[in-house]
């Protein structure tokens, strides 16, 4: 199969890779909120699916076109299963785990989270037009996917310093320099940073940040879905993606409107520190405030889970559209 971008394939037979379908898709292979999986396909990764799609393809109308509505590591690794099925079976679990640092920020294999920095530092240009750039970045990436995995030193100038960051992440993990403490009755974890750490970022998905820690050195300490980061008086409280997907192997607990939360602390600030939350949409919902606030740690932590408990759930992934 080849990969087509996407606005060419509108009137294309084609098969959907970790995005939303068009008039002319055939088949979707995608973790996307809302839309039907093949039950024997169902994965938690859309590259997990197109691996099992190349174990047992499902019957479906004709199609030589690959394509995704977005650029992201784990539509990179399907598209690449997809088109390139020889090689990217013999280097599956690799590409897997290279989907995962991309989709859910954890890692098995670090040669997979170097990658998945090189890829995220592929989606940092800017553009005029996203279908325009998506094309592009696949057109750069795909012949490139296992040269990123397996030659990893060739782009060392794009993941190094990153790299570092996560270094230092683990080893405050590993250290007591930021304390880990769960909450599994309401799959939550809470991450302390001592007073002198020094806020570190790591990227998510193409091009985006999360800062306060790395996330991949977070998000492999801890399966919980849910995450507070604490570093003084500075708090980010965030819904893993894992709660936006279609996840199979476990579900995660539904997401709140953080909203409302936001409005209650804002008010409960005796300064004026304003706190904001994303919609339960977003693809990693976060919770956080300008400046430093004039809350404590506990006061946060029990209003949160309070809100967490009682809140309405706000986000089903798994409630399939219509047609």
């Amino acid at each position: 199969m080849k990969f087509v971008p996407y606005e060419q394939t509108r009137e294309l037979p084609n098969i959907v890779v970790d995005g939303s379908p068009n008039a002319a898709t055939v088949l979707t292979l995608t973790h996307w909120p809302g839309i039907s999986q093949p039950p024997q396909l169902a994965h938690d990764l859309s590259a997990g699916m197109a691996f099992r799609y190349l174990d047992d393809p499902p019957a479906h109308t004709p199609a030589t076109a690959v394509t995704n509505n977005h650029f992201d590591q784990d539509g990179l690794v399907a598209a690449f299963a997809l088109t390139r099925p020889t090689a990217a079976l013999r280097h599956r679990q690799l590409l897997i785990d290279l989907a995962a640092a991309g989709d859910f920020g954890t890692y098995r294999d670090r040669r997979a989270a170097r990658a998945s920095m090189t890829v995220s530092r592929m989606a940092e240009a800017g553009f005029d037009d996203y279908a325009e750039f998506a094309a592009r970045c696949y057109a750069e990436a795909l012949p490139q996917v296992l040269d990123m995995l397996l030659e990893g030193d060739r782009f060392r100038d794009l993941w190094g310093d990153e790299d570092a960051e996560l270094d230092r992440s683990e080893h405050a993990l590993a250290s007591g320099a930021i304390r880990l403490v769960e909450h599994p009755e309401l799959d939550l974890a809470v991450a302390t940073a001592a007073d002198g750490w020094r806020r570190s970022r790591g990227h998510r998905f193409g091009g985006d940040e999360y800062e306060g820690v790395h996330p991949m050195a977070l998000n492999n300490a801890t399966a919980c879905a849910r995450v507070l980061f604490v570093h003084g008086r500075r708090y980010r409280y965030t819904d893993r993606y894992e709660t936006w997907v279609q996840y199979v192997s476990r579900r995660p607990p539904a997401r709140r409107d953080l909203r409302p939360l936001a409005e209650q602390l804002t008010a409960a600030e005796a300064g004026t520190v304003v706190w904001s939350a994303s919609p339960p949409g977003a693809l990693s919902p976060t919770l956080d405030h300008d400046g430093e606030s004039s809350l404590d740690a506990t006061t946060v932590f029990e209003t949160l889970t309070r809100h967490l408990r009682t809140a309405p759930p706000a986000w089903d992934p798994y409630a399939i559209e219509g047609p």
